[in-house]
């Protein structure tokens, strides 16, 4: 059996007895005037993190998501599209599909505004999306792609790329781990389909992302998430897991490489108004401005003692200099 099959199998038994623990979300639910999610919906949310942000969401945006679960971040989703076939979701595991099915209609017993057309469920495989090219504003998943392996990971990051419009947005959350793990557990089936043993680091994790083409990439939390320890698992030593959503944006990729957001700002502090690098970024006086870490490294050279650069806080929220 390959490690997709189990990955399969793991899935069509949380979709027929709902998991509570098979995944923890790091990020507290969102919650939104009128929005009620149904409590199955809650117990089905395996993911690591949370794929929703308000700000993506605007102008009635058509959003593909891989990976339905019971349903809920779709329902978040519908909250904001509020069309008819505005969100898509798509699974390979036929359970899921139905328990997600069953879940909406539950959601449109407890949401005046919700109604079951707003969700396009459809059977699919994140390797070949049922999508056409260039027809979505903002694709999500949440915790899947961490199960890949490098092939399919590239795989399923260029049907991402292929499926969004220009400057559509791909929003995921996703385990890394940035120690070395031994091959016993990297060949774990079941631990890769639990979304732990396939987690990469951060740096190799952006690098895919930008080697499909996408020009931006924002860090937008990263939190800590599972310890593989040597009383319970197949290592020698702690092994520290983190959380990560990232929203790659499917921007043109400028000639000096892509802009990566990983929470540094700058702030100019000098004699002046303002500072102006003559490359785009303006720096107001004592203002702090988020900044990219190409520019970062940009403005650093200058050698500058009127420049106070942070460090990366891996919570970036907008408002950057590109």
């Amino acid at each position: 059996m390959s490690y997709l099959e189990t990955t399969k199998d793991v899935y069509k038994a949380a979709a027929l007895t709902p998991d509570v623990g098979l995944c923890c979300t790091t990020t507290p639910i969102w919650q939104f005037p009128g929005l009620k999610i149904p409590k199955i919906m809650q117990e089905m949310n395996y993911g690591c993190g949370s794929t929703v942000h308000p700000r993506d969401l605007v102008n009635n945006p058509k959003i593909a998501y891989v990976g339905v679960g019971g349903g809920m971040e779709l329902l978040q989703f519908a909250y904001f599209s509020r069309q008819k076939e505005g969100v898509i979701g798509i699974d390979v595991v036929d359970e899921m599909l139905s328990a997600s099915a069953a879940n909406f209609i539950l959601a449109e017993q407890e949401n005046d505004w919700f109604k079951k057309e707003f969700v396009t469920l459809k059977k699919g495989d994140a390797l070949a999306l049922p999508i056409a090219d260039n027809s979505i504003d903002v694709a999500a998943q949440n915790c899947l792609f961490n199960i890949f392996k490098m092939e399919e990971l590239k795989k399923a990051l260029q049907e991402m790329y292929r499926i969004l419009k220009p400057h559509g947005r791909l929003v995921m959350s996703d385990p890394t781990c940035e120690q070395p793990m031994n091959e016993t557990l990297r060949n774990d089936e079941r631990l890769r389909a639990l979304c732990l043993s396939g987690s990469i680091p951060l740096a190799d994790y952006i690098k895919m992302l930008t080697d499909v083409g996408f020009g931006t990439i924002e860090i937008r939390a990263r939190r800590p998430y599972r310890i593989l320890d040597p009383a319970h698992y197949a290592t020698d030593e702690n092994i520290f897991i983190e959380s990560v959503e990232v929203c790659a944006i499917k921007d043109p990729m400028q000639a000096d490489g892509p802009c990566v957001f990983t929470g540094k700002s700058a702030i100019y502090f000098g004699a002046e108004d303002y500072f102006d690098d003559k490359k785009g970024h303006v720096l107001l006086q004592n203002q702090p401005l988020a900044i990219c870490d190409k520019t970062a490294a940009a403005l650093h050279a200058l050698g500058r003692e009127d420049i106070y650069i942070s460090a990366s806080t891996y919570h970036y929220d907008g408002g950057g200099c590109c």
